[in-house]
């Protein structure tokens, strides 16, 4: 797999600095049951990266000790690793709210038959990998019978009361090496066909730019493609996006407990550092990081092009 970073090193972006920290996003590991061509953590069957016991009890401790309000849950698939759930239940207990990175086909996986109850009884926010309404540009993304199981999990949820009062979002990645369309249009195409096919109801579409990292960055190298995307990304920056990126707000921590300005920064190993020495959640116990310089790169046009992308959908029409 070719390494991008030298690539996007060399390629300037404004600078930026934290504003206060509101979300702790945490990779509880890297496995995964599905190994998607857009995924920029490059998940898969075979990562063996996992987030263990301790690693677990300082995320806790930081929530409480930095009175961080949400607490976003990734992976991979969050749910394979086997502290999940007492996570979720620990953080729910203090008050925090909860948000699971599901990619819907784990809820089928042997183990994991009662893991959408469970995120109900919690009350976890459920944001769902959904990449198009149409079976043959899912599968073409995620591969064959992806689309079948998502649409079982999606009317689970449904029964579980997901959409309908627990908070159930999709997310959208293009197919290929372009900018998203317009967030609230493609959200009101999602809900009339998976509505009116399959009974489907949710709350909110985010879409996200491809990055330009991990299998996609590779991809785009081997097509000769990576520097015509990094140029399409940077003629549509737009400076009003800045003030909305995620990572003024959040700070993403790996499966060992290490900080990164945001996840994108995590797969491109470019930690949050202080005189050379990288910080971990240890360090949050002891100081805020309110007001540091973000670690930028070329891959950071991917939030701020066009209508601008995050962990939380388009930034230009939130904002309007």
């Amino acid at each position: 797999m070719r390494d991008t970073l030298p690539l996007l090193e060399r390629i300037p972006f404004p600078g930026i600095r934290r504003a206060h920290l509101e979300t702790l996003q945490v990779n509880v590991g890297y496995r995964c049951n599905q190994s998607c061509v857009h995924c920029h953590v490059n998940a898969g069957p075979n990562r063996t990266e996992e987030m263990d016991d301790d690693t677990v009890d300082l995320v806790l401790d930081v929530l409480v000790r930095r009175k961080i309000d949400t607490l976003d849950i990734t992976g991979g698939a969050p749910e394979l690793n086997p502290h999940f759930r007492r996570l979720v239940r620990a953080a729910r207990k203090r008050g925090v709210h909860v948000m699971d990175r599901c990619n819907l086909t784990i809820l089928e996986q042997p183990g994991q038959e009662d893991t959408a109850e469970f995120l109900a009884r919690e009350r976890v926010e459920i944001v769902a990998s959904m990449p198009c309404y149409l079976q043959d540009n899912v599968e073409r993304q995620r591969g064959k019978g992806v689309f079948d199981v998502s649409i079982r999990s999606l009317r689970k949820l449904n029964t579980l009361g997901y959409g309908r009062g627990l908070p159930l979002d999709l997310v959208y990645n293009p197919q290929g090496p372009f900018l998203p369309p317009s967030q609230a249009a493609l959200e009101a195409d999602y809900k009339r066909v998976l509505g009116q096919e399959y009974g489907i109801v949710f709350d909110r579409l985010y879409v996200l730019a491809n990055m330009p990292i991990q299998r996609f960055g590779s991809m785009l190298v081997s097509k000769g493609e990576f520097d015509s995307y990094l140029q399409m990304l940077q003629h549509a920056h737009l400076d009003a996006n800045l003030d909305s990126v995620m990572c003024r707000n959040l700070v993403s921590v790996d499966w060992r407990g290490f900080l990164y300005d945001c996840d994108f920064n995590q797969m491109l190993d470019l930690p949050v550092e202080r005189a050379g020495a990288r910080l971990h959640l240890r360090d949050l116990l002891a100081g805020g990081i309110d007001g540091r310089p973000i670690r930028v790169g070329g891959h950071c046009y991917g939030c701020t092009a066009g209508q601008g992308s995050s962990c939380g959908g388009a930034l230009k029409e939130a904002a309007e």
